[in-house]
């Protein structure tokens, strides 16, 4: 079963999928968002091509736990990509993720102009590979069966 990784974001939606085994994400590029037909016209086509079964947007919870005011917009984003569709999506904590992903390309060297074209897929990777383990953990505790 193939899961998709998204960090929403005003300008660009980062994309991630994993392996079919839902063990490890895997960064794609990058959405640029021009109206709301290509964004789904573009999520729909890699659902169709990867045969992907559940969505993972990423979340922006505050440090503190409480909503952050992207929190509305992210979960209207949510219900529009339920309603077209037809699949989970699951909100993941994101919290500090896209300082995280700029981190690491900073520490591989990564010249500035390269992480800022990049950060938002490495972000949607961390985000999705948060899930994942998470889900692993559960099963193998024996807490969850998906």
């Amino acid at each position: 079963m193939r899961i998709m990784g998204m960090d929403y974001g005003e300008k660009r939606i980062g994309i991630a999928l994993s392996d079919e085994l839902g063990l490890t994400a895997q960064g794609f590029p990058t959405i640029v968002r021009k109206n709301r037909r290509q964004v789904l016209e573009a999520i729909g086509d890699l659902i169709a091509r990867y045969g992907v079964e559940r969505i993972v947007l990423g979340y922006p919870i505050r440090l503190d736990g409480s909503e952050a005011v992207q929190c509305a917009k992210v979960n209207r984003f949510a219900a529009t990509l339920r309603a077209s569709f037809d699949l989970p999506v699951i909100r993941q904590d994101e919290t500090l993720t896209t300082r995280e992903a700029e981190d690491l390309m900073r520490e591989a060297g990564l010249r500035r102009e390269r992480r800022r074209r990049s950060v938002d897929r490495v972000a949607a990777s961390l985000i999705l590979q948060g899930y994942l383990n998470a889900c692993r953990s559960r099963t193998e505790s024996g807490t969850i069966h998906e």
